[in-house]
């Protein structure tokens, strides 16, 4: 079988040999695509491949039509909102991701975001510390695990929300579970993200949730930008001056944000919770042993398109 890895931010170097030492050794044939400059370059790649490895690269319909052999796509990382799943299981194809390869990743960047903020961005100005303080966690898988536990050992207390985990499974984790978003938020110092990007959930983060944070509530978006209301979001922080905003993914407000408030907002200049050695190595070793599996026993387990 032909594997293409495409991937326009590509994977670190061990990454793609190890990729290569894991589907090679299985027999297979693997291609690389790095860096490429056009949607029309991926569609053009993936004429003749069975199984497709891609990061945050848009498999679209046009992509998903112009591979006729295609057979599995997997998706190096948690989210896979850029795969089209309709068109994929249209055509019987399986699409996986690797859940839990970025989650430390994610985590640590998260805790960073909140004592970055915490300390006025590293100005001069008088900070304030995590110790004391409630961290409420929307979404509490992988990643939001791992928060909970970091922010626990820096002295926080931990709760948590997540309409698929019963309660006492969330208490087992160590954290407090609340019973509404509207709870999670109004007792919560800090509010930590993970929740995927869904039509249930798009723009679910705005204004009537944001502005029920305590004084001096900090709102740490690591997720989707799509969760957020960003006008809804906007209108809270001008309203509230105390509230703050961080994130890895840039609203398309960002300017006037930042224009308007200061100090109360930052966001990366690209998507990072990812982007270290280890979740890179991880995630794409996962993807090759995921198609492996799948082409020498049909292993589905990580399929979301089910």
């Amino acid at each position: 079988m032909k594997i293409l890895i495409a991937t326009q931010k590509p994977f670190s170097i061990d990454a793609v040999y190890g990729i290569q030492d894991i589907l090679e050794g299985c027999g297979h044939e693997v291609a690389l695509l790095e860096k490429y400059p056009a949607q029309e370059d991926l569609v053009a790649a993936v004429a003749d491949v069975d199984a497709l490895i891609v990061r945050s690269d848009k498999v679209t319909a046009e992509v998903i039509a112009a591979a006729p052999k295609l057979k599995i796509v997997v998706r190096a990382g948690a989210g896979y909102d850029n795969v089209d799943l309709a068109a994929a299981s249209a055509r019987g194809i399986v699409v996986m991701n690797t859940p839990g390869q970025n989650a430390n990743a994610v985590a640590e960047l998260a805790i960073a975001l909140m004592i970055f903020m915490f300390r006025g961005q590293f100005t001069p100005a008088t900070g304030c510390e995590a110790e004391g303080k409630t961290i409420g966690i929307q979404a509490f898988g992988n990643v939001g695990r791992l928060v909970g536990k970091k922010a626990e050992a820096l002295g926080m207390k931990v709760k948590a929300i997540d309409p698929f985990i019963p309660a006492d499974k969330i208490r087992e984790a160590g954290a407090e579970p609340a019973a509404t978003l509207e709870e999670l938020y109004s007792t919560s110092n800090v509010i930590s993200i993970h929740i995927p990007a869904t039509p249930q959930t798009i723009g679910s983060i705005g204004y009537d949730l944001v502005s029920k944070m305590p004084k001096g509530g900090l709102l740490i978006n690591t997720a989707r930008k799509e969760v957020i209301d960003e006008a809804g979001l906007a209108k809270a922080l001008e309203e509230r001056p105390d509230l703050k905003y961080v994130t890895d993914v840039m609203p398309d407000n960002y300017e006037a944000l930042k224009e308007q408030f200061g100090l109360r907002v930052f966001a990366t200049p690209k998507k990072m919770g990812a982007q270290t050695a280890e979740a890179n190595l991880n995630a794409g070793l996962a993807a090759a042993r995921q198609i492996a599996n799948y082409f020498a026993t049909g292993d589905t387990k990580f399929q979301v398109n089910k």
